[in-house]
C-alpha cells in the first residue's frame, strides 16, 4: 500500500508539472523565416500564430502564389518548432511517455 502512495504522489507531482509546462508554452514562441528572411512568423507553444511579418519587397501582385507558399512554410515551421520545444520540455517531466491529450 505504501508503494501505490508513492505512486500516486509521484503521479500528482508530473500532473502538477505538465499543467505549468502548458500554461508557459503560451508565452513562449518559436520563429521561422523564409524567402532569405523576407517572411516570418512566430508561433507560440500551443501552435498558435502570434506574429506574421513580411517585407513589402516580396509582396508582388502578380506572383502572390509565392507569397502564399513563403507564408505557408514559415507559419508551418514555427508551428513545428513550438511543438517540439514543448515535446522535449514534456519528455524531461514524463521520461519520454507519451501520454495522449498532454497539451
Amino acid at each position: 500500500m505504501a508503494n501505490m502512495n508513492k505512486m500516486l504522489k509521484q503521479a500528482q507531482k508530473m500532473q502538477a508539472e505538465i499543467m505549468k509546462v502548458q500554461q508557459e508554452a503560451e508565452k513562449e514562441t518559436a520563429e521561422a523565416t523564409t524567402g532569405g528572411g523576407m517572411v516570418k512568423a512566430v508561433a507560440n507553444g500551443k501552435q498558435q500564430v502570434v506574429e506574421i511579418k513580411i517585407d513589402p519587397q516580396v509582396v508582388d501582385p502578380d506572383d502572390v502564389e509565392m507569397l502564399e507558399d513563403l507564408i505557408l512554410a514559415a507559419v508551418s515551421e514555427a508551428q513545428r518548432k513550438a511543438l517540439e520545444a514543448v515535446e522535449a520540455k514534456m519528455s524531461k517531466i514524463t521520461g519520454g511517455m507519451n501520454i495522449p491529450g498532454m497539451f
